[in-house]
């Protein structure tokens, strides 16, 4: 009988457990902002609230990050999370431990149905996509919120009651030191799939569960490959079931088979049944090691509402979709993105209140979305009934003749950034602003994160404005955080050189056009002929201040 290796496990780093100072007093000790959970979208926003500024209390039961037992999880980080990590200061650490890739092909059995590109519609410095182990990503980000120093992380701190308040959230706090009080002005639950905040507040996630199963293999072996997503609708190593195929840091690749339904998870993950299914894909002669084997099954989940008063859920707290296109992570990511900035500019007195219910009216559909996105590709790839497995086998046979097809081929709509609805303070929807590389007059290199990383401010780019109404945009908007920026010209503003790609990026073209960029690079407004009147109108209405029309 063969025997399988296994690597050695990841050595994960520890970080001690350190008192709170309310331990032992009777004061309960206000905070303004408290985040429960430091998994991705936790850490993201405590490390965008530090990054602007702006303290907080991090709580997390753990002392580590990641899984014990160092699964995956998580390892596609869409360009967007990417263009957000390089504005926090990270995405370089990333970019070198990581894999980078954009190309991606789809085939059913032996044959080859089509294949993609990602890179071709992108503008960004950053690439569609990095491949990096879930852990990582979290590590980096405690180290660089430690780096910058203005969040009270608590680790071996579990929530164990939560009270709403008229004017705040009280929480319950357990220790290996003891239990104490604290409340908070703001609470952000990001604790993951299985809230106990959710669940003590009695709030419905309307959940589902999926009895599609698949098996996941980290991997190390001896076969090149490209560092290009592989996927198989039904390959012939699996049983005619799909396969995934990545590479992650450290020469891992992570594999996913899909399993039958009715499957045992047990047996399935052993290492002999595991490693007879890489025995098919990769032929017998090549070498290869485990580094970690897990069955998983999938849900899906989505609140009604991502503010339920002084709290705010981000993440897999708030929603949770299947894994197809990786949309999960990366949503939480862009949930804490989307709301770092609100909370720091109505924390500083510089935006109204109500555009923190700016952050539900804009992410809850952005969520609504990724979940209808993956579940059609759970169809797909799980045909319910006889009629969808036809359809399926239709598709796929014509996707490898005909170009019309190939979008009918659905195995995960990789994650994008969302589009935003219109709403009070986007009243016409908003849309990123990829993070383009950018020349100053003189010829400095910057790019848009660059610009955004400095303070909490929107950005203003406005095609080559007359003197005079620039120096007079500059007196209308002089009390509001904004940072105005021509686009050639000389107007006496700080200006950078004119880019045709950069203009069409934009939706702007003639002079004296104008767009606001709000600090977290989604454009709030766009005006054909801005006039400093205009702009701080654009302004208001985006930050909703109380006398914005």
């Amino acid at each position: 009988m063969e025997t399988y290796a296994f690597a050695p496990a990841y050595e994960l780093p520890a970080w001690p457990f350190t008192p709170p100072p309310e331990l032992g007093s009777e004061t309960i000790v206000r905070h303004p902002i408290v985040i429960v959970g430091a998994g991705p979208s936790g850490l993201t926003l405590a490390c965008d609230l530090a990054q602007r500024g702006v303290p907080a209390v991090l709580l997390d039961e753990d002392d580590t990050v990641g899984v014990r037992g160092a699964s995956s999880r998580g390892i596609c980080y869409s360009q967007k999370s990417l263009e957000i990590f390089e504005r926090l200061g990270i995405c370089e650490r990333i970019a070198a431990k990581g894999i980078t890739w954009s190309f991606g092909r789809t085939f059913s059995g032996e044959q080859e149905v089509y294949n993609f590109n990602l890179q071709a519609n992108s503008v960004s410095r950053q690439p569609p996509f990095i491949n990096l182990q879930q852990f990582y990503i979290e590590w980096f980000l405690v180290e660089r919120i430690l780096e910058l120093g203005l969040t009270d992380v608590r680790w071996k701190s579990r929530v164990t009651r939560v009270e709403q308040l008229n004017d705040g959230v009280r929480l319950e706090v357990q220790t290996p030191a003891g239990s104490y009080t604290l409340e908070a002005d703001r609470l952000i639950d990001a604790t993951g799939a299985n809230s106990p905040i959710r669940t003590q507040l009695g709030i419905d996630a309307h959940a589902s569960r999926s009895t599609d199963r698949w098996c996941i293999s980290d991997v190390r072996f001896k076969k090149p490959l490209p560092t290009e997503r592989w996927t198989w609708v039904d390959a012939p190593f699996n049983e005619g079931r799909g396969v995934w195929q990545h590479l992650m840091a450290d020469g891992v690749w992570r594999i996913d088979y899909q399993m039958p339904e009715d499957c045992d998870t047990a047996y399935i993950s052993r290492p002999e049944v595991a490693g007879a299914r890489l025995r098919e894909q990769l032929g017998p002669g090549v070498e290869f090691e485990f580094v970690w084997i897990g069955p998983y099954g999938y849900r899906d989940h989505l609140l009604d509402s991502f503010r339920h008063g002084r709290v705010f859920f981000i993440g897999d707290a708030a929603h949770v979709v299947s894994p197809f296109g990786a949309r999960g992570g990366n949503g939480g990511i862009q949930d804490a993105a989307n709301l770092g900035w609100k909370l720091a500019l109505v924390a500083q007195g510089r935006a109204g209140d109500a555009l923190l219910d700016s952050y539900d009216a804009e992410r809850q559909p952005a969520a609504k979305q990724n979940l209808e996105v993956t579940s059609r590709s759970a169809r797909f790839l799980a045909p319910r009934s006889p009629a969808e497995h036809t359809l399926r086998r239709a598709v796929v046979a014509l996707a490898a003749r005909y170009a019309f097809a190939r979008a009918l081929v659905n195995t995960g709509r990789m994650s994008v950034a969302n589009d935003y609805p219109p709403t009070p303070q986007l009243p016409e929807g908003g849309r990123t602003v990829q993070n383009l590389p950018l020349r100053w007059k003189d010829g400095r290199e910057t790019t848009l994160m660059q610009l955004l990383a400095d303070g909490t401010q929107c950005i203003g780019l406005w095609l080559a404005p007359a003197r005079a109404e620039a120096m007079a945009a500059m007196d209308a908007t002089a009390s509001l955080p904004l940072r105005l920026i021509a686009i050639g010209g000389d107007s006496g503003l700080p200006t950078l050189q004119p880019d045709d790609k950069l203009a069409s990026h934009l939706g702007i073209g003639e002079a004296g056009s104008f767009v606001l960029v709000r600090p977290d690079a989604y454009r709030a407004a766009v005006l054909a002929h801005a006039t400093p009147e205009r702009i701080a109108a654009a302004l208001r209405t985006a930050l909703a201040l109380e006398d914005a029309p």
